[in-house]
């Protein structure tokens, strides 16, 4: 079968961008008859485009505010015909139904809707239904229709049909298709996600799930050189999220890089206060919060130096100038810094360094608005998000001492941090610093060894001295030897789940050393 030449075109768009252009020269250069809809009609007529109006195609008017006006016969048989299929040519041909051999047709803007903040009933009437059903229809019928959803895709199109005295490829047009049904499917699992929100007893974790998702890059590579990687932006993203911030220098962001940075931005989103959070391979190294965040910089930069060179930096306030030229003046090399906002005399002096990924996201959103999603062999694993938001009135004391103010106020602090350490995680701080960190160890009592090292080390080099510090653990203690590990090492409160069989053994070894024991009810591993 030889492709077919474009003779006529139907065209309803929401995007206008380009389309009188695209429209004329399929009308002026290929002699293509355009059909249109409503607005897009208007458009092209204002553009000096000849337009015949889709009711005139089907000889019945658009009506009920625009909801009903494709979804006909003439329409859609002008879409399926089988050109190659004489029964199909004869009834379109008995019937009046005229071929049509492009479709130029994207959707209501219906994420866009839902993410503005419209009410239900603006968001129901942004969810397209002819512009689906004829995109479907042509993309079925990719044999002997192009359909053309992208206006970036316009002059491609033009310079294919160029080449090919007014008729696309096969190939092209079978691209083209799956490109609709991708887009599509996309569009549907918005539509379910959302209405699911606004149905009683929906559930949050639907029998069927879809996950809209749109390419946001190509990466270099993946975790290794060897594994191909993209980035994909799922449509339901809140408006400041990792996926939707700027990039206002720097290389493009590897794999790691979005990762980390990832972790990163979701430790410091937990605290109110100027907070910087410094991470590297997945675990924040360094944490602190201060009254501005050049001062929180410095504390966290203090926590762990050697570990911070080539780490990920996350501020929670716009980063001044005074905190790039503190990170200037430790010579600290960074991979990334993202932030909600810069100081544009910060931002000047960040660009001086052309390989620094610098990622500003307007704005930081609530913790806990979307779901988590991991994948397993074959499946995925859906969870809510992780969020600190249990309140320390509702924290038990179970040991005879009772945390100071000054230690509850860091072991607040810790509890915020150790959620976003490798499981078996231990945190131990000070003056609302992690200055010791212990992840990812089989056992926990390794784990507290390795904080309790690295906090020793961080209170030589800030210059006081390793007392009055507090640890956090991820998970209950199985064992006390947990507890003298932390107590021979100066650490005077402790805040942990509690839960395990043994937790009257852990109790009655804090007795014995004098340390306040603190349960929270909850776990916050993080495998």
């Amino acid at each position: 079968m030889n492709d077919p030449c474009v003779k006529r075109v139907l065209i309803s768009v929401t995007d206008k961008t380009g389309v009188v252009d695209f429209a004329r020269a399929l009308h002026d250069e290929f002699g293509a008859e355009i059909v249109s809809t409503g607005g897009t009609a208007r458009v092209l007529e204002e553009g000096g485009v000849p337009v015949r109006p889709i009711d005139d195609v089907t000889g019945f008017p658009e009506m009920m505010d625009g909801r009903v006006k494709t979804l006909h016969p003439k329409v859609h048989g002008g879409l399926l015909a089988k050109r190659s299929n004489p029964a199909h040519m004869a009834q379109a041909a008995e019937h009046g139904i005229g071929m049509i051999d492009m479709v130029v047709v994207n959707l209501y803007a219906f994420e866009k809707t839902v993410a503005s903040g419209a009410d239900a009933t603006a968001c129901i009437e942004n969810i397209d239904i002819g512009g689906p059903s004829m995109l479907r229809s042509a993309a079925k019928n990719f044999e002997s229709v192009a359909v053309v959803i992208d206006p970036e895709s316009y002059g491609a199109i033009l310079d294919e049909m160029r080449a090919h005295g007014g008729a696309t490829t096969r190939e092209t047009r079978a691209r083209l298709a799956l490109h609709v049904f991708q887009t599509t499917n996309a569009y549907d699992g918005a539509i379910a996600g959302w209405l699911a929100g606004q149905v009683e007893g929906a559930g949050e974790f639907p029998e069927r799930l879809s996950i809209g998702l749109v390419k946001q890059q190509d990466l270099r590579y993946g975790e290794n050189p060897h594994q191909s990687a993209a980035f994909y932006r799922r449509v339901t993203a809140t408006p400041h999220a990792l996926v939707n911030a700027r990039q206002l220098n720097g290389k493009p962001l590897s794999y790691n890089n979005i990762l980390d940075t990832d972790a990163c931005w979701t430790i410091v989103r937990e605290f109110d206060d100027p907070a910087v959070v410094i991470l590297k391979h997945q675990n924040p190294c360094g944490s602190a919060d201060g009254a501005t965040v050049a001062e929180a910089f410095e504390r966290a930069f203090a926590c762990d130096t050697k570990s911070a060179y080539g780490g990920i930096v996350a501020a929670n306030k716009t980063v001044s100038l005074a905190m790039v030229e503190a990170v200037n003046a430790h010579k600290l090399f960074v991979e990334v810094l993202i932030a909600p906002d810069y100081e544009p005399a910060a931002l000047e002096l960040l660009q001086q360094k052309k390989n620094l990924r610098v990622l500003a996201t307007g704005g930081v959103d609530a913790l806990g608005q979307e779901m988590e999603f991991r994948t397993v062999d074959g499946g995925v694993l859906v969870q809510d998000v992780d969020v600190v938001s249990e309140a320390a009135d509702s924290f038990a004391v179970p040991t005879k001492r009772m945390p100071t103010a000054k230690e509850m106020d860091d072991l607040l602090f810790a509890w915020k941090v150790v959620k976003g350490v490798k499981s078996n995680a231990i945190l131990v701080a000070k003056d609302h610093a992690g200055i010791g960190m212990g992840p990812g160890q089989p056992n926990r009592v390794d784990s507290a060894k390795l904080a309790c090292e690295r906090a020793h080390e961080a209170c030589a080099r800030i210059g006081v001295a390793p007392e009055g510090l507090v640890a956090a653990s991820d998970a209950f203690f199985p064992f006390r030897d947990n507890i003298d590990m932390l107590a021979g090492y100066g650490v005077t409160a402790i805040i942990q789940p509690g839960g395990s069989i043994r937790d009257d053994e852990c109790i009655q070894a804090c007795d014995e050393l004098g340390i306040a024991m603190v349960f929270t009810g909850r776990r916050h591993f993080r495998h």
